[in-house]
C-alpha cells in the first residue's frame, strides 16, 4: 500500500456513513495524490478516493495518480455531483480555511440541489492537518534535501556580500544557486537585508548597498518535491562592533538553549518560553516581538506554531523552527533559524552550519 492511500484510508475513518471530503487545497490535493499543482480535487468517500481534473492534466494524472481514480473533468460540478449521486453521498465536508465565500456559495448551490449538505466545520481541516503535522521518512528526506541545497547556496553567495553590493543582488545570486543546485524553486521571496534594514523581521530586498560594520541577514529556503525549508543567518560584513556582538551571543544563546529544550512531550510554549526567556532578562523582551518557530512541510508555514500562546505537545517527527530574535528599530537586527526534526530523546537539527557569529 502507498504511502498515498495510507493516508486515503485515514481519512475515510474520520468520516461517518454516507460522508465524504472534498479537498481543494493545492498541497492537500498533491498529500493524498502524489499529483503537484494541478488545480485538481481530491474527493474521498468511505469506499473509493477520485482525483478530479481537467484536460491539461490528464495524461500526467493517470501516469502518476494512482491512489485515486482519475476523473477528467470537462464541468467540474457536473462531474462532482455525478459522483456524489452514485456513491449515495448525504454530506460534504469541505476545506474550511481555503474556501472563498463564492466558492462555498456555490457549494451550496450545487450540492444542495441534488440533497447533499456541505459541512464547513473546521473537522476536515483538522483531520488533514494532524496526519501532516507528524512527518513521514519520505518526506524528512523531502525536507534536508531542501536543507543541503539552501546551505550549498548560501556557502556559495558568502563570496558576493561584501561592501558596495546590494541586497537585491545578493537575493537574485541566491535564487540562482538554489534552482541550479536541485531546487524546484525559492520556498518564499528570499529576505537578504543589511544595516539598519536588519531590524525589519521581513524586510525586502531592495537597491540598498552594503556598508563595511553592516550585519547581513538571509532568510532563506529551498522548494524540493514540494517541500520546504527554512533557515537564517546574521553576518557581519568586515567589521563588528562590542554592540553587535553583544547582541548577537544573546540571540545565539537564546537560540542554542530553546534547542535544547526540544523533545517530543514538551509543549511548544514551553521552547518558545525558554528563548524569550533569555532575551527579555538580558533587557531586550520587546524588541523580540514573534513567535519562536513554526511547523515546516508541504507549507513554509504550517502547524505546530512555536508560540506562547500554543498549546501543541510536540511529538516525535514533528518539523519546527527555532528563530528569535532581537531588531533594534533604526539600528540593527539579529535573528539566528534552524529547522529541527523533534524526536523522543531531542531533536535533529537539519542545519550542518555554525551559528557562531562570522566576519565576511
Amino acid at each position: 500500500m502507498s504511502v498515498f492511500e495510507k493516508r486515503i484510508n485515514k481519512i475515510k475513518k474520520t468520516l461517518d456513513y454516507s460522508q465524504a471530503a472534498l479537498i481543494k487545497d493545492n498541497n492537500n490535493v498533491y498529500y493524498f495524490s502524489g499529483m503537484q499543482n494541478c488545480e485538481g480535487y481530491v474527493l474521498i468517500t468511505n469506499d473509493e478516493a477520485y482525483l478530479f481534473v481537467d484536460f491539461r492534466y490528464i495524461e500526467s494524472a493517470r501516469s502518476i495518480c494512482k491512489s485515486c481514480k482519475v476523473i477528467e473533468f470537462t464541468k467540474l460540478f457536473e462531474s462532482l455531483k455525478a459522483v456524489l449521486q452514485q456513491e449515495s453521498i448525504e454530506a460534504l465536508l469541505i476545506e474550511s480555511e481555503c474556501v472563498s465565500i463564492s466558492l462555498y456559495n456555490r457549494f451550496i448551490k450545487e450540492f444542495n440541489s441534488i440533497g447533499v449538505s456541505v459541512i464547513s466545520d473546521d473537522s476536515l481541516v483538522k483531520a488533514i492537518n494532524n496526519l501532516r503535522i507528524i512527518k513521514s521518512d519520505e518526506e524528512i528526506a523531502y525536507i534536508s534535501e531542501a536543507q543541503r541545497i539552501t546551505e550549498k547556496a548560501y556557502n556559495e553567495v558568502l563570496n558576493f556580500v561584501k561592501p558596495g553590493v546590494s541586497e537585491r543582488s545578493i537575493a537574485i545570486e541566491l535564487e540562482h544557486l538554489i534552482r541550479k543546485n536541485g531546487a524546484e524553486g525559492v520556498s518564499f521571496d528570499l529576505i537578504t537585508i543589511t544595516g539598519k534594514k536588519t531590524s525589519l523581521p521581513h524586510g525586502v530586498p531592495s537597491d540598498a548597498i552594503i556598508k563595511d560594520g553592516d550585519f547581513f541577514t538571509m532568510d532563506i529556503g529551498a522548494l524540493y518535491k514540494g517541500y520546504h525549508s527554512d533557515m537564517t543567518r546574521t553576518i557581519a560584513v568586515r567589521s563588528c562592533s562590542d554592540y553587535q556582538r553583544e547582541i548577537y551571543d544573546i540571540v545565539y544563546k537564546a537560540q542554542n538553549a530553546a534547542l535544547e529544550s526540544v523533545r517530543a512531550g514538551v509543549k511548544a510554549s514551553d521552547v518558545d518560553k525558554t528563548a524569550r526567556d533569555i532575551i527579555t532578562e538580558a533587557g531586550f523582551g520587546k524588541c523580540f516581538g514573534h513567535s519562536t518557530g513554526h511547523g515546516v512541510g508541504l507549507d513554509i508555514h504550517e502547524k505546530p506554531f512555536v508560540s506562547s500562546k500554543s498549546e501543541t505537545i510536540l511529538s516525535e517527527n514533528m518539523v519546527i523552527t527555532v528563530e528569535p530574535g532581537i531588531y533594534l528599530e533604526n539600528q540593527f537586527g539579529v535573528r539566528i533559524e534552524d529547522m529541527v526534526l523533534v524526536k523522543n530523546d531531542g531533536y535533529y537539527n537539519f542545519a550542518a552550519l555554525p551559528k557562531e557569529l562570522i566576519v565576511v
